[in-house]
């Protein structure tokens, strides 16, 4: 059963229906999303993607890898895909139209069923800086505070924050390494990723 906005597929082998996901995607110029039944399904169809298609952004999105209500917290690697995949998609829609390539957003229904924040807390929670631009320290701690952030005393996992005199070393949940951001008064002098 098809139409222009939903196609559904079955008895399609395994690693096929990843060719026929990118088929869609490449006739259509949209976004696809494809909910796998399980992670395990999931990173097999990200696998299958990037074979087929290495240039195709592909973004996953997780579910959380503990119960609603449970005493225990999800994984912070968990939490750091989701909150990565929220701001892909959100920073794919912010470009002009002509600028959006086609993407792959891979989901399980668990995940699809979890509820998201607002997205007016990503607009919120967000901070840039650029080489030679005045840092405000105060408002930097501030918004890792709002984000959820973790101050240690050396950085090592996806959202947690360091300070150490004029250094400021932080893990944003969509870097694969930590960052360094090297103060020179309130200027920002650099900013270098570093192995933790």
């Amino acid at each position: 059963m098809s139409n222009s906005t939903q196609i559904t597929l079955s008895g399609v082998p395994e690693g096929f229906d990843a060719r026929a996901l990118l088929d869609e995607l490449t006739k259509n110029k949209r976004p696809v999303i494809h909910v796998a039944r399980d992670d395990k399904r999931m990173a097999a169809m990200q696998a299958a993607c990037r074979f087929f298609a290495p240039d195709v952004p592909v973004i996953t999105f997780p579910g959380w890898d503990c119960l609603p209500y449970d005493r225990v917290s999800p994984k912070a690697t968990i939490s750091a895909e989701r909150l990565s995949g929220l701001y892909h998609i959100l920073e794919w829609h912010k470009r002009p139209q002509a600028e959006r390539k086609p993407l792959v957003i891979l989901t399980t229904m668990n995940a699809a069923l979890q509820k998201l924040p607002p997205r007016s807390m990503f607009d919120e929670a967000s901070w840039s800086a650029r080489v030679g631009e005045r840092v405000d320290e105060k408002q930097l701690m501030a918004v890792m505070q709002a984000s959820g952030y973790q101050r240690t005393d050396q950085v090592m996992e996806p959202g947690e924050y360091a300070l150490r005199g004029g250094l400021i070393d932080v893990f944003p949940p969509e870097c694969a390494q930590p960052l360094r951001l090297d103060l020179f008064g309130d200027e920002l002098d650099s900013i270098r990723a570093f192995d933790p």
